[in-house]
């Protein structure tokens, strides 16, 4: 009897599994034995295609950040680019909450985030901003998009009402998470139309 075909280990099927590992688990979960048995496979095989965990790490965030819409660059003007540009990135890091930490460093040597680095500043030098100035709204942008998809502010309160008895002006503080997901979403378009707004007025002033 011929023996059971094994299913080929492919760079695609690793970072899928890592992928699917970390989103249900987190990065701690992830490790080179885990994901071998994942796998079905040994745990040597995985480092034909990566050298180390570390690589995978990458791949995993680089697979999160091409899934996030740049096409608005190029077609859009620059204001309302970079506002459905931030807006599809605050999407997919909300769903993959686990691998932003590792997003939050910046884009390394990953080819999606270089690409997605090159289409935001490509943009704005290309509608007139300085290097310089270019390169602060693209570090800003990114702040805010990580930093709102680091936690929950509204989750960040404790339940208990008798806690803000010493703090009459957060007596609706245990309310905020029934309603997390309203008041995070809130904030993110609150300050990304801040930032736009307030961009927009400095380069119709010239002060770019």
């Amino acid at each position: 009897m011929a023996r059971p075909r094994q299913t080929l280990l492919t760079r695609s099927r690793i970072i899928e599994a890592a992928s699917a590992l970390v989103d249900s688990e987190g990065l701690d979960a992830l490790s080179t034995r885990r994901l071998a048995t994942e796998l079905g496979v040994q745990g040597p095989s995985l480092y034909n295609h990566f050298a180390t965990k570390a690589s995978i790490v990458d791949a995993v965030a680089d697979a999160v950040i091409d899934q996030v819409d740049v096409s608005a660059f190029g077609t859009f003007p620059w204001n309302e680019a970079l506002r459905r540009w931030a807006r599809s990135y605050h999407a997919v890091l909300a769903a993959h909450p686990n691998v932003v930490p590792v997003l939050a460093q910046g884009p390394g040597r990953r080819p999606a985030a270089l690409a997605m680095a090159e289409a935001v500043y490509g943009a704005l030098v290309d509608a007139g901003w300085s290097y310089a100035q270019a390169t602060h709204i693209g570090a800003l942008m990114r702040y805010l998009v990580t930093g709102s998809s680091l936690g929950s502010f509204a989750l960040g309160f404790d339940v208990d009402p008798d806690l803000y008895d010493r703090y009459p002006h957060l007596r609706h503080a245990p309310r905020l998470a029934e309603h997390h997901e309203a008041v995070d979403e809130g904030a993110f378009e609150l300050g990304l139309d801040l930032l736009i707004t307030g961009l927009t007025a400095r380069y119709e002033m010239g002060t770019r």
